[in-house]
């Protein structure tokens, strides 16, 4: 790091002692892919950059991080509790005991495992863990991944030492003297891939001779663009395409129901190798979450976004129209996705030079290198 020198000057110095024990970070957040990817790109970066650093992840309980986070090879804590429910008043009334449990939880943390900073990427978990960094002399960073930043991320980032964005014009928000415009950390399997579109088509047993369709609806799912691909999918089919279908947990059973005995059809309720649908896929169906859009510019993939239209501040709207305005992917509102979806799909499918056009432009926004950035930036505070 750029203060080693100086560092090594003073003999005990606490810059000294932690090179010795190795730096510690942790790294708070989750809830979706969207939030879990991402910090694991980071971390990765970072140990490959110092493969002497420890880190140590804080999720939610019962979120998918404390799966996704242990399949990475990292160890996470869970802490107790939830975001703010908007839909159901009464669900938030054991809301602030829990904030008040969770900040418990990561003092006891933070007194174990003695970080050198903390990392908030976004979700539940990111404000107790950074909120408790700033208050006691923790050096805090923050990624926040779409072009309308959280009120979490906001509070957060006045006392911040950097907040990293994954789009420009993001100074409304954060103090324009800490921004660090980087892009968003795409996953390395994804970033690096050399995948063929045969290979992919294989992965899935399709037929390499059909269109093959993306849909994914986030790691979650989501419910109105499963139920446009499950009422058009014999259009979709007598169209000459064939379907990667990820449902989510709560549509899985239905679509695995409507699409039996359909050998053009793969239907999962997640794809654990996302780089082998991105090579198979000729045209994707997604939500627009801040990673999927980086995902897809690095992909190179032609795009009918479906931006989840309850996101906080509809800040899905705003990511994909980022895209939509450079004529680099489609839109289709979320309250017509029924009337819509399909048709567009199809008619997209059928032509080639619409296709080409947009293919070359998203890949102009493509940016494989943000987890290498942000944790240069990082190590050079710390």
């Amino acid at each position: 790091m750029s203060e080693s020198n100086t560092d090594n000057k003073v003999s005990g110095s606490s810059a000294d002692w932690r090179r010795r024990r190795g730096l510690r970070v942790i790294i708070a957040g989750g809830g979706t892919g969207g939030h879990i990817f991402p910090a694991i790109a980071i971390a990765n970066a970072l140990k490959k950059i110092d493969s002497t650093i420890e880190i140590l992840f804080v999720g939610a309980k019962d979120r998918m991080e404390m799966e996704k986070v242990p399949q990475a090879g990292y160890q996470i804590e869970g802490l107790d509790i939830a975001g703010f429910n908007r839909s159901s008043l009464i669900k938030n009334a054991g809301l602030p005991f829990k904030l008040m449990k969770s900040f418990l939880q990561v003092r006891t943390i933070f007194k174990k495992f003695k970080p050198d900073a903390a990392i908030g990427v976004g979700g539940y978990s990111s404000f107790p863990v950074l909120r408790f960094a700033q208050a006691t002399g923790v050096k805090t960073f923050i990624h926040e991944s779409n072009s309308f930043a959280g009120k979490s991320n906001m509070m957060l980032g006045k006392k911040a030492e950097k907040i990293f964005t994954g789009t420009d014009g993001m100074e409304k928000f954060f103090p324009a003297d800490k921004i660090r415009v980087t892009g968003n950390p795409v996953r390395t399997s994804i970033a690096d891939a050399t995948i063929t579109r045969s290979e992919g088509i294989k992965f899935f047993s399709l037929d390499e001779t059909k269109k093959t369709v993306l849909v994914v609806g986030g790691s979650l799912g989501a419910k109105s663009i499963n139920e446009a691909i499950d009422k058009g999918l014999n259009n979709l089919l007598n169209a000459g395409l064939q379907i990667i279908w990820q449902t989510g947990k709560t549509y899985s059973e239905k679509a695995k129901e409507s699409a039996a005995g359909k050998q053009t059809v793969w239907v999962n309720e997640f794809i654990t190798q996302m780089e082998y649908a991105y090579a198979a896929a000729d045209i994707v169906v997604a939500r627009s979450g801040a990673m999927t859009v980086a995902e897809l510019c690095v992909s190179k993939k032609p795009v009918l976004f479906v931006p989840y239209p309850f996101a906080a501040e509809d800040h899905q709207t705003v990511n994909a129209m980022q895209v939509v305005k450079k004529n680099a992917a489609l839109m289709v509102k979320d309250h017509e996705v029924i009337q819509k979806l399909v048709f567009m799909t199809i008619e997209l499918s059928m032509d080639e030079s619409k296709q080409d056009e947009l293919r070359k432009n998203i890949a102009a926004l493509a940016i494989n290198n943000a987890d290498k950035v942000i944790a240069e930036e990082i190590l050079k505070v710390i």
